[in-house]
């Protein structure tokens, strides 16, 4: 997808990315071992991306509405604070971002790729989607990632970040 300087401008104005977690830091597959251990696949790259990010002064929140030791243990490693798990509403979650961190919609990024994600895509400044997210989520995004989600989606979106907030 091309960036327009309108589009440029969104990224500008972020000061928190909110992800989603199956299907945007993971590739949505449950995976369950023959004893029935359930686990889930991360990208390193999408952690680093995240590091980088905070780096220069972005927030990054987990909202989701899986609730696992899995994700907490994942959110801890990255040094996530902000995490809203079982969160059936994700509007209410980040409305409370919002009054926690003194920001307006418009200075929220999120990344959803399912139907329980399309309230908060409309509402943010920036709505993002992986590649392989819902027709219903891309209609509505700003931007549709080349990478799917668990494969590098929250990477690129990064990378953005970085590019468009350290340009002169």
């Amino acid at each position: 997808m091309k960036i327009n300087t309108s589009l440029q401008n969104k990224f500008k104005n972020i000061r928190l990315l909110a992800v989603d977690v199956d299907g945007v830091l993971t590739d949505g597959g449950m995976y369950y071992t023959d004893n029935g251990v359930e686990f889930k696949r991360f990208s390193v790259r999408d952690g680093m991306g995240l590091h980088l990010i905070r780096q220069i002064e972005i927030k990054v929140a987990i909202v989701t509405l899986e609730d696992t030791a899995i994700v907490r243990n994942r959110a801890d490693k990255l040094k996530i604070v902000d995490v809203f798990l079982g969160a059936r509403d994700k509007v209410k979650s980040v409305e409370l971002l919002l009054a926690r961190h003194n920001l307006k919609w418009d200075n929220i990024c999120f990344v959803g790729d399912d139907v329980n994600d399309s309230e908060v895509l409309k509402r943010v400044g920036l709505a993002i989607t992986p590649n392989d997210g819902i027709d219903e989520n891309k209609k509505i995004a700003h931007y549709i990632t080349n990478k799917k989600g668990g494969d590098g989606c929250v990477r690129e979106i990064c990378d953005l970040l970085l590019k468009y907030q350290t340009k002169k």
